[in-house]
């Protein structure tokens, strides 16, 4: 059995929609590796699923042993309640949004054994407050990237 991964994430965005950034903090024994980008125009629940996303894809080996830890019962209730499964299942019918990184996100997730585990935003969790600080850091910088997925959605396009 592979020892276990700790990973804290946040996601923001400044306006729903508006510039967004995520962060991700991961660590394994005394290793600690963060992650953060930003993004010019995207909403706050895509940044949350993209800081997830980016922490997964960092890992170099598959069948981890994981605990995820977010502010995001967004993402929480979607797997420890199966909404993802009921989305996945439905081809996410019903105008169901970010399709787009939940099937990423959902590929990365088969390759592990991954707890997820709510905690209070912008309380008194260091790791949950850094990956706050990096997602906002990251949502107020000048050199953002377009968050594809959403941009390109024709039901986001505006003139």
């Amino acid at each position: 059995m592979s020892a276990a991964i700790t990973i804290y994430t946040d996601g923001s965005s400044r306006g729903n929609p508006g510039p967004g950034g995520y962060g991700a903090i991961l660590m394994f024994g005394d290793k600690r590796k963060e992650l953060s980008a930003g993004y010019r125009k995207t909403t706050n629940n895509r940044m949350e699923l993209m800081g997830v996303i980016a922490a997964l894809e960092a890992l170099k080996k598959t069948g981890l042993t994981i605990t995820v830890y977010t502010d995001s019962q967004y993402i929480v209730k979607a797997l420890n309640e199966g909404w993802l499964n009921k989305w996945l299942a439905t081809n996410f019918s019903g105008g169901k949004k970010n399709k787009d990184l939940w099937v990423k996100f959902y590929n990365l997730y088969k390759q592990h054994k991954i707890r997820f585990v709510w905690v209070k935003g912008h309380a008194n969790n260091p790791f949950n407050n850094r990956c706050d600080v990096l997602a906002t850091t990251a949502a107020d910088g000048s050199d953002l990237q377009v968050d594809e997925g959403y941009e390109m959605d024709p039901n986001h396009l505006t003139l």
